[in-house]
């Protein structure tokens, strides 16, 4: 049975408000201060406390901070007049469910309890098919309940215990890397090196000297012999990263060394072994690059042994709400923040939004959200624009202020806002992390310690 604790300091309230909640059949108790709710509530338990902002004694505010340091997990909702209804929104960001203007209607409060209610519930039914997926799985460093990523953690157990090519493909922001390399973590080439290369990145000219390394004096800079990317992953993974845009010429060298198992370096007599599994990835339809002859069919048949297509989130949105809780928990210790929750109005907004970057965009604009949130709590004002589904517009936004100080503040926030999103991307990478941004670690660090997002030592620098 769900337990409730009614906090009010009018009696005729109190007992309108249990009659009401014990005719639904949930058990009540009753507290006409802030101190009594106090000591009623370890003993009590109460999953849901009504909360009325005004009180003697401790007050509402007060009250609500110390019932949720007891117990993050009890929903409290706010009671309160017209007069307080900015207390009301303070209240949401400490933490609050929601709040009621009082005079209210009883069933909208019975509607509220019951929305707190099934929320719960489905946080404990999230946890458990979470558990039970990683125990069958073992793959927890990627979050999905949905029967799409069901299907993809079914496909990952059987691909990563046999030393297969794989093909990975999903849009841009899927994170197709994330997957491999929780393959690689579960192989049998696990205490190998993992070698990640985005082949969009390199120059036509480079692919080869990137790919198979050189000797001494096989071009004008090749002042000393280096291994390619083949020699650097044998015993372990290369990771091919937007295979499909590999020129044709560099597909057909790709090919001779998945056949051979051998690679050649630039100005070398002779082909060394290599012991390397290749996972690719693309966002492109490669059936169709084949068909415009785009893409080698023979290549395509090569790397395509086994197969794992990865669903946009517009597709798996019965996962958006455990990616959440999963990236809130993650920014507060990669970045050392204290937003606890998400408020329902912003919660909303995240929902219903179409997510168009995939994970990605959802890791970036939380990360944003966080750092500009000025309270315990997610509020609407924290998200961007296009969530609240608002145009952004320049003209509204500006102020009279100096010039000065608006560049200022500019671009100490953009500068916040870029360092907390590459340190999540590098998941708290400092010497990635500067190397990403352009600048020393040492200035890394001071940034950080300006923005308060990290610990305020050098450790790891």
């Amino acid at each position: 049975m769900n337990r409730i604790l009614i906090v009010d300091d009018e009696k005729q309230i109190r007992r309108i408000l249990a009659v009401l909640l014990a005719e639904k059949g949930y058990e009540v108790a009753e507290a006409d201060s802030g101190e009594t709710a106090l000591s009623i509530q370890p003993e009590f338990q109460p999953n849901v406390v009504l909360l009325d902002l005004s009180l003697p004694g401790i007050d509402g505010l007060d009250t609500l901070k110390k019932i949720l340091e007891r117990d993050p997990r009890v929903d409290c909702i706010i009671m309160t007049a017209y007069g307080t209804i900015r207390s009301a929104v303070q209240a949401m960001r400490l933490g609050a469910f929601d709040y009621l203007a009082k005079p209210f209607d009883n069933d909208e409060l019975l509607m509220i309890i019951d929305r707190a209610l099934r929320v719960r519930s489905l946080g404990a039914e999230v946890e458990a098919l979470r558990t039970e997926l990683e125990a069958s799985y073992g793959f927890s460093e990627i979050v999905g309940i949905s029967p799409k990523m069901r299907e993809v953690f079914r496909i990952m157990s059987k691909v990563a215990a046999v030393d297969a090519t794989l093909l990975i493909t999903g849009e841009s922001g899927t994170g197709k890397e994330l997957v491999a390399r929780a393959i690689h973590r579960r192989s049998r080439r696990s205490s190998g090196p993992f070698v990640a290369v985005n082949c969009s990145a390199i120059p036509r000219e480079l692919i080869e000297a990137e790919f198979f390394g050189h000797e001494k004096g096989a071009f004008t800079d090749a002042h000393s012999a280096r291994a390619g990317k083949f020699e650097l992953a044998s015993g372990g993974t290369l990771f091919l990263d937007e295979v499909a845009d590999l020129s044709l010429e560099a597909q057909a060298k790709l090919l001779r060394v998945l056949q051979e198992h051998e690679v050649t370096r630039l100005g070398a007599a002779h082909p060394k072994p290599v012991d390397t599994r290749v996972i690719a990835a693309t966002n492109r339809d490669l059936e169709s690059a084949v068909r415009k002859n785009e893409f080698r069919e023979d290549l395509y048949w090569r790397i395509n042994v086994v197969s794992i297509k990865l669903p946009p989130v517009r597709e798996r949105r019965d996962d958006l709400p455990l990616l959440l809780d999963h990236l809130l928990e993650r920014f507060q210790k990669e970045l050392k923040l204290d937003v606890r929750a998400i408020s329902r109005e912003a919660l909303e907004l995240l929902l219903a939004y179409h997510w168009p970057g995939n994970v990605r965009e959802l890791e970036n604009t939380l990360c944003r959200a966080m750092v500009l949130c000025d309270g315990n709590v997610l509020m609407p004002s924290d998200l961007p624009p296009r969530i609240r589904g608002e145009s952004v517009g320049v003209a509204a936004e500006v102020e009279q202020i100096k010039l000065a100080d608006a560049v200022k503040e500019a671009t100490e926030r953009v500068e916040k806002v870029l360092i907390a999103s590459r340190l999540a991307e590098h998941r708290g990478n400092r010497t990635a992390t500067a190397e990403s941004l352009g600048i020393s670690r040492k200035t890394l660090f001071n940034k950080m310690r300006e923005y308060n997002l990290g610990p305020d030592d050098d450790e790891g620098l």
